[in-house]
Order: structure tokens, then C-alpha cells, then sequence
């Protein structure tokens, strides 16, 4: 992968490949302090892998239901006495439920999301991101790291961050940057950011 070709599109390996990653970097985490706070957010290691599931399950339910207005009403609901071992599982378990809907989704469908009508690329996107910011918020929470690729990082900028430029700094990085994670030289803070979850064309 050479930086500033055309990016490959994100697919549903990649969903299964970032939660692979996630569960990788904290398989040996799961004895630690869970309710300890997860990098910069408010929400506990334990609270933010939850809501992550959560995101890429509703994913998978969008595109199932093919909604175009507004969200399917159900929420992810993980058991208070569930270990972190189990959350891992959960994690797993909820990439490969969106990863088989987006395989078998065509690529003409178009599904609600807040960001735009996303096709399943584009929720695909959209649920590597979680898996792999929040998993990131996760291990710094609990003392460990991410070790993410810089052509899957890359693709999900092409995709969900058209507009921001990555030559010059490692893409994991400027992906982080994107979401108001960390701070770069050279790059203004950023307090406020969007996905673009439409296609390119139907922006």
C-alpha cells in the first residue's frame, strides 16, 4: 500500500479484522480494572467496549431493515455479571453479525444513519471505526495498545474523512486525530467531527 493511490474499499473482513485487533491488545487485560476510565472519554473501559458493540450491531440492524428514516428500535444489552473475557466475545460476535449482513447486503442498498445514507461499505466503515477508536480508548484506559495497520487506517480516512489529507504522518495516527483522540503537529485540535457515511457522489 503506497499512501495517496486510491484506497481500496473497506469490506467485511475488515470488521472481523478490527475486532481481531481489539481482542488481540486486551486478551491480556482481562484481569485488570475495568470500570477504570477509558483514555479521554467518561466511560469506563467496561462501559465504552458495550457501547461500541452496541454501535456495530445497530449497524447490522440497519442495513437488515433497510430503514431509511430513522433507527431500529433495540439495543445491545450485555448482562452486569458478564466478565471481560465475555465482552471480548461479544465484540467478536457482534463483527461477525455485521460482516455476514454487509456480505450479504448489495451494494445498491442504502440504509439510515445520522451521517447519511450509508451503503455497506459504508457501514462497514462505520463499524471498524468503532471497533478500532473505541477499542483504542479501551486499552490506553486499561494500559495497553492498538496495533493497527496503516493501509486499513488509511482506507477507513478515504472513506469516512474524504476531506482530510494524511501524507506526512502515520494514518492510525491521523485517524485518532480525526476523532478528536489526539493531537498532531502541524494539525489544529479538532473538538467536533462527522463521518461522511454516503458514498462518494451522494454526499
Amino acid at each position: 500500500m503506497h499512501i495517496g493511490t486510491e484506497p481500496e474499499p473497506i469490506v467485511a473482513e475488515d470488521i472481523e479484522l478490527a475486532a481481531r485487533i481489539v481482542g488481540q491488545a486486551l486478551a491480556e487485560r482481562v484481569t485488570a480494572d475495568w470500570t477504570a476510565r477509558a483514555g479521554q472519554l467518561t466511560w469506563s473501559c467496561r462501559a465504552t467496549l458495550v457501547h461500541a458493540c452496541d454501535c456495530v450491531i445497530s449497524y447490522a440492524s440497519q442495513l437488515a431493515d433497510r430503514s431509511t428514516s430513522d433507527y431500529v428500535p433495540m439495543f445491545t444489552d450485555v448482562p452486569d455479571d458478564a466478565t471481560s473475557q465475555g465482552l471480548l466475545r461479544v465484540a467478536r460476535t457482534a463483527a461477525g453479525i455485521l460482516a455476514a449482513v454487509c456480505r450479504d447486503t448489495p451494494d445498491d442498498v442504502r440504509a439510515f444513519h445520522p451521517s447519511g445514507m450509508a451503503d455497506p461499505e459504508g457501514f462497514a466503515a462505520m463499524g471498524v471505526a468503532e471497533m478500532l477508536v473505541h477499542g483504542d480508548d479501551v486499552a490506553r484506559g486499561l494500559g495497553a495498545r492498538l496495533d493497527v495497520e496503516p493501509d486499513l487506517a488509511y482506507r477507513l480516512l478515504a472513506r469516512l474523512f474524504p476531506d482530510v489529507a494524511v501524507t506526512g504522518d502515520d494514518p492510525w495516527q491521523v485517524l485518532l486525530w480525526a476523532h478528536g483522540r489526539v493531537d498532531l503537529p502541524g494539525r489544529a485540535p479538532v473538538r467536533e467531527w462527522a463521518w461522511s457515511a454516503a458514498p462518494a457522489g451522494e454526499r
